[in-house]
């Protein structure tokens, strides 16, 4: 397994501590920086969360500078991307932080865009990298929730409800770059519909 992979599993691998950290009850005490008060384990989740998207920037970077990229990365990236996400939106859901049916859109569209791309590899035998809509959505998830989790550290103290405004920007993407997967994934429809 080459090295961009290694790093792909290792953000599977750390999802299940990203998850313990949030839902069980340790009481870890908290620490106020940047205007607010932040519990411990949130702030550790959140550093772990960041671990995750560092690794997924620097799994694609390798991949592409050493000419490494495989199936398994194209397909094993985003969906390591995926399961960290919708883990953090459910969990973020449970802290009553992110609507549900905010979380409802995104879980439904990261299934759906992961059933379409195991079609077109089912259909035509190669693997439907992600387009530049799908990598401004992840980016765009990615922020939102570091800032939620974080509870809008630094844009407290101006009173910009920060996590929030990108929660609904990563939704308006997540709708957009689905949208977009399903149109340019259409033709493995065909059949189905003759």
């Amino acid at each position: 397994m080459n090295l961009p992979n290694k790093l792909t599993a290792l953000r599977l691998v750390i999802v299940p501590f990203f998850l313990l950290l949030l839902v069980l009850p340790l009481h870890w005490g908290a620490v106020a920086f940047g205007g607010v008060t932040i519990p411990v384990t949130q702030l550790i989740a959140a550093i772990i969360f960041v671990a995750a998207c560092i690794t997924d920037n620097l799994d694609g970077i390798i991949a592409r500078k050493n000419h490494l990229v495989t199936n398994f990365g194209k397909f094993a990236d985003p969906l390591a991307d995926k399961i960290l996400v919708m883990t953090a939106f459910i969990v973020l859901t449970s802290m009553h932080v992110v609507p549900a049916w905010v979380s409802v859109i995104i879980i439904w569209r990261e299934l759906a865009v992961t059933g379409l791309r195991l079609l077109i590899v089912e259909t035509n035998g190669e693997v439907m990298a992600a387009k530049m809509p799908g990598k401004i959505k992840t980016v765009s998830q990615f922020i939102a929730i570091i800032f939620l989790l974080l509870n809008n550290v630094f844009f407290e103290l101006i009173h910009v409800p920060f996590g929030q405004i990108m929660l609904y920007v990563c939704l308006f993407f997540t709708v957009y770059s689905g949208i977009d997967y399903f149109v340019k994934g259409r033709s493995v429809f065909s059949d189905g519909l003759k």
